[in-house]
């Protein structure tokens, strides 16, 4: 018989491994230890009270009402391509510098992928790009928040609207962001949010959906169930009445919202805290530019979350490994999606996401940080441009 081992290595599942300053970090408060567990002990656990306040405590952080939250982020997506009337044979127009999560739920739904170029200045969605990639197929057009900066939302809706199509925001990286002075969420037609462990607000695993339009928000509202209307009237509370149009086990439970709810008492400071991270890196790394780092350009009109700082370097792979060695994690953190076998059959020239490919590459830059381990990471950064020693 094989003895179970019951001891874990925890640092082998941490990013950097161990004593390394990490690249993520679970964010979990106390409250939300407490919280979860009057729920686990309530028999009550599925989707009730604490979902729907949850959802309402979340209208704060958007620029729409019509809020659903759902088990994934990924789930946000395929809702929302159901909802644009995605189907056999459409085309969405999208962005492969993503998590898979983002292009994933097209090929679920049926349709095909048409890749737009990316800015490689700023890793986001390119429209001009988007404009030229559109056909009569296209249904609906996802744009990528890349490390939490908003994309160009105005043009990108423009676009959507010339050709009666809806705009997919994809912000898991971006709660808390704004564009124009208003946050994200209910500027393009849905925008999606990812609730996963390491995002800057956790609810363990989970996501939201926010739609601009309430129709939309009320077809969202059941299809994230099968499609039951959980508040229309019964004659068996236990037993749905007429179910018009299937839909999917989406729906968050309260165990998952009462930890949301702890974690938005927080998640100001925590957001801020990632800001004010970036804006030391901005001061401290603008002199290297044409030393062989570049930071990324951000425009003034929006202000982004920074769930990734994200630099551009030359000889990527010698700077990571002289980073690892110094016990600092960095990452390019997600793989251009069309590289994948799964989308083989959608490939096609992408300059733009070539040349941001090549180069990029996330540091450390969250609520964890002290004020010593972002000097490190700036001296050691320094060092390692400017070719001389340091104390790092």
């Amino acid at each position: 018989m094989i003895a179970v081992q019951h001891e874990i290595n925890v640092a082998q599942f941490l990013s950097g491994q161990g004593s390394a300053i990490p690249l993520f970090k679970v964010f979990m408060p106390e409250d939300a230890v407490d919280d979860s567990r009057e729920v686990l002990l309530s028999g009550y656990i599925g989707q009730g009270p604490r979902v729907d306040l949850f959802e309402e405590n979340l209208k704060d952080w958007m620029s729409s009402p019509h809020i659903l939250t759902l088990n994934s982020g990924t789930s946000a997506i395929h809702l929302a391509l159901r909802l644009a009337g995605v189907g056999l044979g459409d085309e969405v127009v999208t962005t492969p510098m993503t998590c898979l999560a983002t292009n994933l739920p097209i090929l679920a739904n049926g349709a095909r992928i048409v890749w737009a170029d990316i800015d490689p200045e700023t890793g986001n969605i390119a429209p001009q790009s988007v404009r030229e990639k559109i056909t009569a197929k296209t249904k609906a057009i996802i744009c990528v928040d890349w490390g939490g900066y908003p994309c160009d939302l105005t043009e990108l809706q423009a676009i959507a609207d010339d050709h009666g199509i809806n705009l997919i925001e994809d912000a898991a990286h971006g709660f808390g962001s704004k564009y124009k002075d208003r946050f994200v969420g209910g500027i393009a037609d849905f925008t999606c949010f990812s609730f996963q462990a390491i995002k800057h607000l956790t609810t363990i695993d989970g996501g939201a959906l926010v739609c601009k339009d309430p129709e939309d928000y009320r077809r969202g509202k059941l299809l994230r169930w099968f499609g039951i209307d959980r508040n229309g009237p019964r004659t068996d509370f236990r037993c749905e009445e007429d179910v018009v149009e299937y839909g999917y086990k989406f729906h968050m439970n309260d165990v998952s919202a009462a930890i949301g709810l702890a974690q938005l008492r927080h998640v100001d400071s925590v957001v801020d805290a990632h800001r004010q991270n970036a804006r030391f890196y901005y001061e401290k790394l603008s002199g290297l530019a044409g030393k062989g780092l570049e930071l990324l350009k951000h425009a003034t009109d929006r202000v982004g979350s920074y769930w990734l700082y994200t630099i551009k370097v030359d000889d990527r792979l010698t700077f990571m490994e002289a980073m690892k060695k110094k016990g600092i994690t960095v990452s390019q953190v997600h793989a251009r999606n069309d590289a994948h076998t799964v989308f083989k059959e959608f490939r096609s020239s992408l300059p733009g996401v070539d040349a941001f490919v090549q180069k990029q590459v996330s540091i450390p830059v969250g609520w964890w940080l002290t004020a010593d381990e972002k000097a490190y990471i700036v001296d050691c950064i320094l060092a390692h441009f400017n070719s001389h020693d340091v104390s790092c």
